[in-house]
């Protein structure tokens, strides 16, 4: 009789202790997840500044630096609008691949080390956007384990969303690092 009462003690000690461990896991996995969402949104809104300097730079044509700086000021007040980061993708990749867009910029002062600054901007947003879609995807499985669901370890936390958007400047749909501006530009 004792022996059972230990046992059973035991039992649910230990499942006590489990479920706690996967409540806090999934509570890190949130946190986690709104850090990797605040990253994304600080490199969105680091391209789309970098986006309207170069319009602004007066290394455009006038049309293209209308376009390019329509697009970053609609991304930069909707930085979380996966639309609007998307046109902006699209302009830049219009204003890149202008029939030898980089030949008629050389010489002009900043030109290469603006250009420099606004591919390493297209590759952050990459790596970030590509960083929090995992942890998206990794919090929705662990939400979607029966335990999680059944004692609704997540709490009142929404669903996790993943953002989708065209994040390329390459024509070919590239990984959004650049390296086909190279060959595009020309």
């Amino acid at each position: 009789m004792v022996t059972d009462i230990v046992l059973i003690a035991a039992v649910v000690l230990f499942l006590g202790v489990y479920v706690s461990w996967r409540a806090g896991r999934l509570d890190r996995m949130h946190t986690r997840l709104e850090a990797a969402r605040a990253a994304l949104d600080a490199t969105l809104v680091r391209r789309s500044s970098v986006a309207l300097e170069l319009a602004a730079s007066g290394l455009l044509d006038p049309a293209t630096s209308v376009l390019l700086a329509g697009a970053a000021h609609d991304a930069r007040g909707g930085a979380r609008s996966e639309l609007a980061q998307s046109n902006l993708s699209r302009a830049l990749r219009a204003a890149f691949a202008q029939p030898g867009f980089r030949a008629s910029l050389t010489g002009k002062d900043g030109a290469d080390e603006l250009l420099a600054e606004v591919e390493t901007a297209a590759h952050q947003v990459f790596v970030a956007r590509t960083f929090y879609n995992n942890a998206v995807a990794v919090t929705r499985a662990a939400r979607r384990k029966p335990l999680a669901r059944l004692l609704r370890l997540a709490g009142n936390a929404g669903l996790p969303e993943f953002f989708e958007m065209d994040d390329s400047l390459t024509a070919d749909g590239g990984d959004g690092t650049g390296a086909g501006l190279q060959r595009l530009a020309g």
